[in-house]
């Protein structure tokens, strides 16, 4: 195929330009590394994602490189240059590096990675990648996932190296892969998921033929190592357009096999039949709660994500011929808590993210009546650090396009967001504890550490919930009250 060096166009050289004065503005770090491989008799390149981004006007801090030396050769060239090196991808033919420069006014901290052309990306019969160095970038080029990332540009001489049309393609806004894409899929089934995650970080479509090939080999994306599943996940769902990425998961049966929950959603109609169905409601969810965030919130967009995913489980229909999901939410937390452990998520998360999907009617099942100070106490024990989230989670949840049902359901969590600063005020309630500790306790009843101690200790905090904070003397009144009846009782 011909390099895009070629092309007579004027608007193609114009873009061409465009990406290169882009590179001599924020990298000058790039020529300075190239004349160091230069001097040491090896060529250095530009690659990929950081071409892309170049020609879009959004290059970053972020920048990759690939060269014919060695990755033993590349450590030589970049000790002495960078302000630190390490050798963690060094298997893979990577070296990474960081470098400060000033460019322009600024002082800014490069991230640089320099692999080694590579030919073979994957041993088809296994999760890992196998490396094998190439000897040209031609053939570096031909194994990327997508031609918008299989351009490239020589240094320090700035020459475009454009084999495979990335850049018609960048213009067309489309993914192609350089080879076939069955080829492609089969050297890695993750650029299946690939394809869904820059399709929802670039807002591109992706060629037919792309999505045809990953329908037909969805299934090999079992080979893939969970780890590497769940950041591609990760990647899609933080992105500005999760909605493309997920559809593509979902029409292509790629979820069926890294998140088949989510498809399930399709078969249901939710409660109020508002909706073609929960899989829909439940887009719609994560976008209203991404509109809230003030910066990408993994754990937010999850739960929006995974809210409703017990419903099909418990699908009830009803006399009257409504259709209900009762205890969905408990059911839902358990899926989701087990979902998010087979992708290897943190403990932390997995348990951030099933809470919030446990406590998301939790709102709904207080009613529209005004609540009660007790209401409001156990609201906020419940949902903890996750309140915040917990307001963005269940104002997006509503998506009834009743303008007079959604205006009282705001109104309504308006009044409660309002009943917590009011209590926030009088009481701690981002700590609420019992009047009295466990020492105090064990003193004034006079017994020693056990059970007893815990549950005199509940028996208060549910006091403490109930009525709010008691004075000194009513807490020990209460509590000698409460002791004296289980000394009856047992």
């Amino acid at each position: 195929m011909p390099n895009a060096n070629e092309d007579t166009s004027p608007a193609l050289n114009q873009v061409q330009q465009r990406a290169v004065s882009e590179l001599l503005r924020v990298a000058p770090v790039a020529d300075e590394l190239a004349r160091r491989f230069q001097e040491a008799g090896f060529s250095l390149a530009l690659v990929g994602g950081s071409v892309r981004d170049a020609l879009l006007g959004r290059l970053g801090n972020d920048l990759d490189f690939t060269t014919d030396a060695r990755p033993e050769d590349v450590l030589k060239i970049v000790r002495p240059w960078a302000d630190a090196v390490w050798e963690v991808g060094i298997a893979f033919g990577t070296v990474g590096a960081q470098k400060q420069a000033r460019v322009g006014d600024a002082d800014r901290c490069f991230q640089i990675e320099v692999t080694t052309y590579r030919s073979e990306a994957y041993d088809r019969s296994s999760r890992k990648p196998e490396v094998s160095y190439g000897d040209s970038i031609e053939e570096d080029l031909v194994r990327r996932d997508f031609t918008v990332n299989a351009m490239a540009v020589a240094l320090p001489e700035k020459t475009f190296i454009d084999p495979h049309g990335g850049i018609g393609d960048l213009e067309a806004r489309v993914l192609r892969t350089p080879g076939t894409p069955e080829e492609s899929f089969s050297d890695d089934p993750l650029r299946m998921m690939r394809a869904a995650r820059f399709a929802a970080q670039l807002d591109f479509d992706v060629a037919p033929e792309v999505v045809t090939a990953i329908k037909d080999m969805a299934g090999r994306i079992e080979i893939v190592s969970a780890e590497r599943v769940r950041d591609e996940l990760n990647k899609l769902i933080l992105s500005a357009h999760p909605r493309k990425g997920l559809t593509l998961l979902v029409d292509t049966g790629l979820a069926g096999h890294v998140l088949p929950e989510l498809p399930a959603l399709r078969l249901e109609s939710d409660e109020h039949h508002r909706h073609k169905d929960v899989y829909d409601h439940t887009l719609i969810v994560l976008e209203q709660a991404m509109a809230l965030e003030e910066e990408p919130d993994l754990a937010l967009r999850l739960a929006a994500l995974l809210h409703d995913i017990g419903k099909p489980r418990t699908r009830r229909f009803e006399k009257d011929g409504r259709v209900s999901f009762h205890h969905h939410e408990v059911v839902g937390a358990k899926m989701t808590k087990k979902r998010m452990t087979a992708l290897k998520y943190s403990n932390e998360l997995v348990k951030d993210v099933s809470r919030l999907v446990e406590l998301h009617l939790r709102f709904h099942g207080y009613g529209t009546g005004e609540w009660t100070d007790s209401a409001v106490r156990r609201y906020v024990r419940d949902a903890g650090s996750l309140l915040d989230r917990l307001h963005k989670l269940t104002r997006s949840d509503c998506t009834t396009r009743n303008k007079r049902k959604a205006a009282a359901l705001s109104r309504a969590y308006d009044g409660l967001e309002e009943r917590i600063a009011q209590l926030q005020e009088r009481e701690e309630l981002d700590a609420i504890r019992p009047d009295l500790d466990g020492n105090q306790i064990m003193e004034i009843l006079g017994v020693k550490p056990g059970p007893a101690v815990g549950k005199a200790y509940k028996f208060l905090l549910e006091l403490r919930l109930e009525n709010g904070p008691m004075e000194h003397d009513a807490a020990v009144a209460a509590l000698k009250e409460w002791w004296a009846e289980q000394e009856e009782q047992g």
